[in-house]
Parts: structure tokens; sequence; C-alpha cells
């Protein structure tokens, strides 16, 4: 299985759980930054999992243009798996959006959006939390390997 995990990350929070995500999901998987993603990598991948911090309820504005960049149906084919990080206090729900981002441009859903929770605006994230990015990391590989 090929995954590609794209990630937008402010304080270092995102960028850990994301690498943490792809290491679990093996060697054929590649973590990249938002910023530096490229259409071309998406080639030959079977697996795009894609996160944010929550960023004023919402997705990161780089992570809001690369969804808003993907067209209807240019996803169709591809598994898709989102995650978000975030402060309990706050609300929002920045991996439900960028799930229903990915279901408009055609991709199909193969885990829960996944929240992980830092300390404060700036982390680090709370205890336990890369344990649990191993577990929803493992069960989001079962579930694309699965359906292949």
């Amino acid at each position: 299985m090929k995954a590609l995990l794209i990630f937008d990350s402010y304080f270092g929070n995102t960028k850990m759980i994301a690498e943490t995500i792809a290491k679990e999901l093996g060697k054929d998987t590649k973590a990249i930054s938002v910023s530096d993603f490229n259409m071309k990598e998406l080639e030959g991948v079977d697996l795009l999992v894609a996160g944010s911090p929550i960023i004023g309820w919402k997705p990161s504005e780089k992570m809001g243009n690369f969804l808003t960049s993907i067209g209807r149906d240019q996803l169709k084919g591809l598994k898709a798996a989102t995650f978000d990080t975030r402060v309990k206090i706050f609300h929002g729900d920045a991996a439900k959006k960028i799930s229903q981002k990915l279901i408009e441009a055609g991709a199909e859903i193969v885990g829960k959006p996944q929240a992980f929770f830092v300390k404060g605006k700036e982390g680090p994230l709370v205890d336990g939390e890369i344990e649990k990015a191993i577990k929803w990391a493992k069960s989001i590989k079962i579930k694309t390997e699965q359906n292949d």
C-alpha cells in the first residue's frame, strides 16, 4: 500500500502526529507539508491522509487552500483519512471539514476523523496522543487493505 500524508503544522505538534502516522503506515508512506505538496505526489497513491491544526474552528489557511484546489472527482478511487490537532476547550472540527472536502473530490473515507489534543495553544501534545496516533494509523491501514 502506497500512502501519502499531507499536513500543516504551526508549532510542530501536527507534524509530530503526521510523522508518527506515516511511520506506522509503512515504508511506502511519505509525509509532506502542504506547503511542499504537488498534485503529482498523488500518482500511484492508495491512501491519502490529511491533517491540520484547528485555526479559527476550521483547518489552517494552507490546508484550506489545498482543499479548494482539488477538483470534483479528482480523488476518485482514492482512500482517505483525516485528523486535526486541537486544544480540548476549543470547539471546531477541522478533521471533519477536511473529510467532507475529500469526499467531494471523490475520495472514500476509511476511518473516522480523528482529533489529537495539545496542551495550550502551542502544545506540547497531551500525554498519550502519540500512542493514540499509532493505534489510529493501524486501524486505517487495516481498513484500507481490507477494501483493496
